[in-house]
């Protein structure tokens, strides 16, 4: 996702100067492609995410469309007052950018997970927040978020997502990609989970299980239509998220069924729990300990469907 974010930031700003791009003494093997091509469009701060932020804000208030960009948590959690105040309280152009959400980075320990993003991002008011599920709708993603104003949360995974969509041509902010049809289930995924969530499909498919597929790479606003719809064709619906189990996707799903008053609908959230990983180990590896792999989402669907 990462390449395809860079490759896609450097084409517009091929034709847009009003594009910056700002990072906190991260992203190297990554960012130079930039800084070769607009040297005088590119900051780095040094480790100072909270600078980083308010310079960002103070280039949108001059015009620019400023993006920020470093690990997970760091352009997030460590400056949250920050974007509270100079970004979404002024409502500026300010893109912010965070690679290795989730456990991408779960060898580094919990310092760098990326585990309490989306929920906290998507308090924010005039905050929009959107996750990609693959290295196709980031490239659309950077062309909508360039041209609507305002501040937005682009969550990323790493540089090794597979590409799910084959001949996807059209994105739009707030609403959901259906990747495959189904009536058993809808599986809403948001994110790198999607590749698994689809995989997961595929195999429960081979067992007589008729899953649809919805990739909500648009968390805030969140499309209340297909999960209205999901709720109304098939018999359930299991959200799965790369994130903590409170505030994220599920909480988000939840919201919109509780307050539609619909009492039939057999509803599970598939995310981590509440609690700090203990363990260190790759991201698949972490994965598998939180049932967020291939097999993990089968076994997740067949326990709230009651399929075996």
């Amino acid at each position: 996702m990462r390449t395809e974010f860079i490759k896609e930031l450097c084409e517009i700003a091929e034709t847009d100067d009003r594009i910056w791009l700002l990072t906190s003494d991260l992203g190297y093997s990554v960012l130079e492609q930039f800084y070769n091509l607009f040297p005088k469009r590119y900051i780095n701060v040094g480790v100072a995410e909270q600078n980083m932020t308010g310079i960002a804000a103070g280039l949108a208030m001059c015009g620019k469309v400023a993006f920020t960009y470093s690990i997970a948590n760091f352009p997030t959690l460590r400056c949250v007052e920050q974007i509270r105040n100079d970004v979404c309280y002024h409502n500026v152009d300010v893109k912010i950018v965070a690679v290795g959400g989730g456990l991408v980075y779960g060898a580094l320990g919990m310092t760098h997970h990326g585990t309490e993003d989306l929920a906290i991002m998507r308090a924010l008011p005039n905050m929009t927040v959107i996750a990609p599920g693959d290295p196709v709708e980031v490239k659309l993603a950077m062309r909508a978020i360039v041209e609507r104003k305002g501040p937005y949360y682009l969550r990323l995974g790493s540089s090794k997502e597979p590409i799910v969509h084959q001949n996807l041509t059209h994105f739009q902010i707030g609403k959901a990609i259906k990747v495959k049809d189904g009536s058993d289930v809808t599986l809403i995924t948001t994110g790198g989970m999607l590749y698994n969530t689809y995989q997961a499909a595929e195999k429960l498919m081979q067992k007589g299980i008729q899953a649809r597929v919805l990739s909500m790479h648009t968390l805030k606003p969140l499309d209340a239509e297909a999960v209205m719809d999901a709720a109304q064709q098939t018999g359930a619906i299991l959200t799965i998220e790369e994130h903590s189990i409170i505030g994220g996707l599920g909480s988000a799903v939840a919201e919109i069924l509780a307050e539609s008053g619909n009492q039939n609908i057999i509803f599970k959230r598939l995310a981590i729990r509440d609690l700090f990983c203990q363990v260190v180990g790759s991201q698949e590896y972490l994965r598998g300990i939180y049932g967020l792999s291939v097999d993990g989402i089968i076994k997740a669907v067949q326990s709230l469907c009651g399929f075996h």
